[in-house]
């Protein structure tokens, strides 16, 4: 066989990906029996059967796997052509789309910002969000390159790479009234209020084993990721909040409140990109040469 429809291809490739005829006609708004017609179509030109019923579910064979794999593979080439094709405007100025968790330091994006304009003329997106979001959208080629606090998974599907950029130290920072807890850091934290990050953060983590270590019981009264927010709920004088020092700093934190003290805590940030055919020549520089000042 020389050829296949394709069409016949992304019918089979929505009915193993739906697990069934019914819910994959009713996503494509196709007859059932018009899909049916297609997949047997299919294969016949290809020689093989692709599912089996068992308990009224269709299986894959294992030949229908095989095709599944390349049915995959070969769908998101596609979408990663357009992605791919839509990075480039009319004015040959490529377009480099980038992913940052909320509590990025600014600053240290504005410095990856300037790194890409020096390597060629670039417009930016920038997309703010959760990791397990931006690195959805990273896999998925909507997005180039990700600054988050933990590295992208490793699996042979995934395709990531990641590399370390920064190792923050973490600081507990509070309003004027809070600033006595100074004397006896970090005991002087017991039962003290704090805004912390959220439970999915690896900081978060880190933060309570420090104080389960030490026997430390803190009070925790708000979890957020966006480090503005902490900062504004700290100035109420309502919380103390711990974050990386470069953070607290570029959001001017430190001319109306005060750092107590430093924790035995890192907070590492890590640059992310995921294979591509077609790779975006800004975004390959900076995974490969991106340095902090």
């Amino acid at each position: 066989m020389n050829w296949f429809n394709y069409q016949h291809l992304y019918y089979f490739y929505m009915i193993a990906r739906e697990g069934g005829v019914a819910k994959a006609a009713t996503k494509l708004r196709l007859g059932q029996p018009t899909l049916s017609t297609q997949l047997k179509q299919f294969e016949t030109a290809l020689g093989h059967q692709l599912f089996e019923r068992i308990n009224r579910s269709m299986q894959l064979t294992e030949t229908g796997k095989v095709v599944f794999d390349y049915a995959e593979e070969i769908f998101k080439l596609g979408s990663e052509m357009v992605e791919t094709i839509n990075d480039k405007r009319a004015d040959h100025v490529t377009h480099l789309q980038i992913g940052a968790l909320d509590s990025v330091p600014k600053a240290i994006i504005e410095q990856l910002l300037a790194a890409a304009n020096r390597v060629s003329d670039c417009y930016v997106s920038l997309l703010e969000g959760p990791t397990d979001f931006l690195l959805r959208e990273l896999m998925a080629h909507r997005i180039d390159l990700v600054i988050t606090n933990t590295p992208a998974p490793i699996a042979p599907k995934t395709q990531c790479h990641s590399r370390l950029i920064a190792e923050m130290p973490v600081v507990v920072f509070g309003a004027r009234e809070f600033h006595k807890l100074k004397q006896g850091f970090p005991k002087s934290l017991e039962a003290q209020p704090f805004v912390l990050p959220t439970t999915h953060s690896k900081l978060r983590s880190d933060i309570e084993h420090f104080f389960d270590t030490k026997k430390i019981k803190i009070r925790p009264i708000i979890e957020t990721q966006d480090t503005s927010l902490q900062q504004l709920i700290v100035q109420s004088g309502k919380a103390l909040a711990a974050m990386a020092e470069p953070a607290f700093t570029s959001l001017g934190g430190e001319n109306k409140l005060a750092i107590l003290g430093q924790l035995p805590v890192k907070e590492q940030l890590w640059l992310s990109s995921a294979s591509r055919r077609i790779k975006n020549p800004i975004a390959s520089e900076l995974m490969e040469h991106f340095k902090l000042n």
